[in-house]
């Protein structure tokens, strides 16, 4: 198998690099007998890969989502033999085992992770090594016997690495052939947006914003992953199924209804709060809303260890199907976000919003100075990807809890705002969520009080999460009851 030969490559010298890196990294205290690997091993262990090399904010949703997919994916089916029914999606593992604490089960999805990690991000190899080491486990161990922990949890591995790394979503950047000078992840679908920054031919199409590092450095957006609409789904085999109307508001013909829009967006931002603020922050960043809110329930509710893995690889494989779902009409459709749409009504004309971190909101900022609360994400606006993993996640997860309950919260101290830092809130602040229903409302209306999405796209946003959730709900029910029904 080729990915063995990969691994099997200078291992001392791996064995060193990680023996370095655990020298400069606090060690911490992990019983593989009573504790529970994806949550207190594995996240920390991802968590600078997901947050800092993936997406800097964590809201880069296909790739961030792409790699939780594939993580989760690895624990569920490396613990299926531990289940009395329970099917792996990538690997069958026809043997059960009884084991009644969780030492295998955290060795199996140990490796299991430690295959993904290793495919999606090698140049963290050492710290992948270092992982299994700091916990008396041998990385170099690649036995593929499925009556041993370790054997499971490489064949978990595996299986989802072999199935996932030609998908779509073109992880070694070799999609169309290419053979020199790959560049993973990028487009090969032929997407180019018909605006640039420096005109807006079309305006009610979507329009590359600028950004800097602050000192001199400009540069403009590109479309990212508009290959993810192509993507091979879990749960379901045709995105187009998930077709949304045309957002007519969103096309100058309709002149008043385009201006409506534009002026909703304005007034959100002219009455934003601390309260609105934090709302936008906390959904923006997906790590922290969505992967913690998942974490949080299965504490709450006191799920066993197999359970709480397939409630993470339901939320993550749901909310990774949406997306898929999601970009296909975000191309589609290729639509204008507020920020052009309010520059083309109003120019240079002075409107009443928010005027910029630190500065409240103001009445006298000219429309083509004004920018919102949130930096504007890098794809077309239609419909909202937020408001579409939220709806996904609460669907499935408050089905699978069995209940709307569930009583998240959470803090805020004075003056953490990320992006109005020593500002926002003005005193202590908590965010509370008593339901997923709630989650979900609050999830899409901050997009509008961010100021990047207009109230239609929060709409089919809502409307694309429902019906992935559903299927995927579906999907993967069938495979823990053992029968493991094909994607639709």
């Amino acid at each position: 198998m080729k990915n063995l030969s990969l691994l099997k490559k200078n291992p001392l010298k791996r064995a060193l690099q990680a023996t370095l890196l655990l020298a400069s990294t606090n060690v911490f205290a992990f019983d593989l007998n009573t504790g529970y690997a994806p949550a207190e091993v594995v996240i920390p262990n991802a968590f600078q890969l997901l947050s800092t090399d993936v997406s800097k904010s964590g809201s880069d949703a296909t790739l961030v989502l792409r790699h939780t997919a594939m993580l989760s994916n690895s624990w569920f089916d490396a613990v299926a033999p531990y289940h009395p029914t329970q099917v792996g999606i990538y690997s069958k593992i026809s043997e059960r085992r009884t084991e009644t604490n969780n030492h295998d089960k955290n060795i199996s999805v140990l490796y299991a992770a430690y295959r993904v990690l290793s495919s999606i991000a090698p140049h963290r190899q050492a710290q992948w090594d270092g992982m299994l080491m700091n916990l008396g486990l041998d990385p170099t161990d690649d036995n593929m016997d499925p009556t041993n922990p370790i054997g499971i949890g490489n064949i978990a591995g595996f299986g989802v690495v072999n199935a996932r790394l030609h998908d779509g979503m073109n992880q070694l950047g070799d999609e169309g052939g290419v053979k020199y000078n790959r560049k993973p992840y990028k487009d090969y679908t032929g997407y180019k947006p018909v605006n640039t920054y420096y005109q807006l031919k079309h305006p009610g199409r979507w329009q590359p914003a600028p950004g800097t590092n602050g000192f001199g450095k400009f540069n403009v957006q590109q479309f990212v992953t508009p290959q993810m609409g192509y993507t091979k789904a879990y749960s379901f085999k045709n995105p187009n199924q998930f077709n949304l109307p045309a957002p007519w508001k969103s096309n100058p013909a309709n002149y008043s209804a385009y201006k409506a829009q534009v002026d909703d967006v304005l007034q959100y931002s002219a009455n934003l709060t601390d309260e609105h603020k934090l709302i936008a922050e906390l959904f923006d960043y997906k790590l922290r809303s969505l992967g913690f809110s998942e974490i949080f329930a299965a504490k709450k509710f006191n799920l066993p260890y197999i359970e709480s893995v397939q409630m993470a690889f339901l939320s993550n494989m749901t909310e990774f199907d949406t997306a898929i779902a999601v970009w296909r009409q975000k191309v589609k459709w290729d639509a204008v976000r507020p920020w052009s749409a309010i520059q083309y009504v109003y120019g240079s004309q002075k409107v009443t919003a928010w005027g910029g971190p630190g500065k409240g909101t103001v009445t006298d900022i000219p429309a083509n100075q004004w920018t919102s609360y949130l930096p504007v994400a890098d794809h077309a606006e239609y419909p909202s990807g937020s408001a579409a993993f939220c709806a996904a996640h609460t669907y499935v997860l408050s089905r699978f809890l069995k209940t709307d309950e569930l009583g998240w919260t959470v803090d805020y101290p004075a003056g953490s705002s990320t992006y109005e830092p020593g500002v926002t809130p003005q005193q202590n602040l908590q965010l509370s969520f008593p339901t997923w229903s709630d989650f979900r409302e609050k999830c899409g209306m901050s997009r509008l009080y961010a100021g990047v999405h207009f109230r239609d796209s929060i709409d089919g946003g809502y409307s694309i999460g429902d019906r992935v959730g559903a299927k995927a709900y579906k999907f993967l029910t069938s495979h823990i009851n053992g029968v493991a029904v094909k994607a639709e």
